[in-house]
């Protein structure tokens, strides 16, 4: 089960939950309860999809492909999280997978496993097996709760004081606090998260992918590919808080034999 440190710090308001990543197993903050952080994101996501309308998959072989792709890591994540007795910690995900037109090249993942994915996306994914790398990454966003970890230090850092079961969603500076977190207020998809965060998703990613059946080696030439996409400009949003490309590629590079073991399996 996932290991859960409790403290709280007299006269914050603050209850402090630590839990561990799973796969890297590193400690992290997280104050707000899931249910919260998910439905403030299905209202976000929601308030997203009534301006921006998702194509269907029964007029796109790109929004096909996009859901397919989706679906297949999604249950290849819930299957190991059950595996390692963690299924708990995904039991309330409603997995959606959309397709969006829009040339930014760009995707996101709420919490609670809302996936979308822009269309100025696909011609640097260029192939399924790279647009998993990419979904791959996004979802390990929600299964890492990078959104609720960032939204937590945002919390701390403000001084708003919460306590237990109190509705976050009628705190207007928690609130704004969650919208900042998930990148609300600029373009949607430019998520806050930090540069760990950013590693961490892409070892979790490239994994999860690998658990899918997808050949993990695609992430490095993807990744390459998103590294000139900026063409000397401004980077893609998808990379405007991502580490170096250099430092992703290294990682990536090390990470490849861990991650072709849970590929070998599905072979």
């Amino acid at each position: 089960m996932k290991k859960v440190a409790l403290l709280f710090i007299a006269g914050s308001g603050l209850l402090f939950a630590c839990s561990r990543v799973p796969i890297t197993g590193r400690s992290q903050l997280n104050l707000i309860p899931e249910s919260q952080m998910q439905s403030m994101a299905v209202q976000e996501y929601q308030s997203f999809l009534s301006q921006n309308k998702a194509i269907s998959p029964n007029s796109s072989k790109d929004a096909e492909m996009v859901q397919r792709v989706g679906g297949r890591i999604a249950r290849a994540v819930t299957t190991y999280m059950n595996q390692k007795g963690l299924g708990n910690d995904i039991a309330s995900y409603k997995w959606e997978f959309n397709l969006v037109n829009d040339k930014a090249v760009n995707a996101w993942c709420m919490p609670g496993g809302k996936v979308v994915v822009y269309t100025g996306l696909l011609p640097v994914t260029q192939n399924e097996t790279a647009l998993a790398v990419v979904m791959g990454h996004e979802i390990a966003h929600a299964i890492a709760r990078h959104g609720n970890e960032r939204m937590s230090q945002g919390l701390v850092a403000q001084g708003i004081q919460i306590a237990g079961a109190v509705a976050l969603n009628k705190n207007p500076q928690a609130q704004n606090v969650f919208m900042q977190a998930v990148g609300v207020g600029g373009p949607l998809g430019l998520m806050a998260y930090g540069r760990q965060n950013e590693l961490e998703a892409d070892h979790l990613g490239v994994i999860f992918m690998a658990m899918a059946g997808y050949n993990p080696q695609e992430a490095i030439p993807f990744w390459q590919r998103m590294a000139s996409a900026g063409g000397g400009q401004k980077p893609p949003e998808l990379l405007s808080t991502h580490p170096s490309d250099e430092k992703r590629i290294q990682q990536l590079q090390n990470l490849m034999p861990e991650a072709m073991k849970y590929y070998a399996t599905q072979k």
